[in-house]
């Protein structure tokens, strides 16, 4: 009787290796997109966010707050500011929510269709108060209006 060693040979393992790089080839680029969507989603989501707490303190307090603290907690003012605009006659709001934030900017346009990429001018805006500043331009800003008689 032969005596053979058991084992697998070179070409098993050589397929078994490109069946492993297909599927990597594979998974990839959908991990990735994955990975932008989350991120695009949570830059979308806190500028709405943080413009739906500017609205709601205006309805609740019948006053504009004096700085970010009073719209939200843990508010990273390096990455997020509000700017706002008020016409005491009309009683009408123009607020712009800046982010140097980066996301996809193809996704930011399906998920938000007010988001827009890039910076807005704000000549003539307040900006509420906050401990740090904006790191860089504006990457992202949110713009919307409302009214509070």
């Amino acid at each position: 009787m032969k005596n053979r060693k058991r084992g697998f040979s070179l070409v098993e393992l050589l397929i078994v290796l490109a069946v492993i790089a297909a599927l990597i080839a594979t998974i990839t680029p959908v991990a990735l997109n994955a990975i932008q969507k989350a991120k695009a989603t949570k830059v979308g989501q806190n500028l709405k966010t943080l413009a739906s707490a500017f609205e709601n303190y205006v309805y609740v307090s019948g006053e504009v707050p004096s700085n970010l603290e009073d719209i939200g907690r843990d508010i990273d003012d390096t990455l997020y500011t509000v700017f706002f605009d008020y016409s005491s006659t009309s009683g009408d709001y123009t607020v712009v929510v800046k982010t140097s934030e980066q996301a996809n900017s193809g996704i930011m346009a399906d998920l938000i269709t007010n988001a827009v990429s890039g910076d807005y001018t704000t000549t003539g805006f307040t900006e509420l108060t906050s401990t740090g500043s904006l790191d860089g331009a504006a990457t992202y800003y949110y713009l919307f209006n409302f009214t509070n008689y």
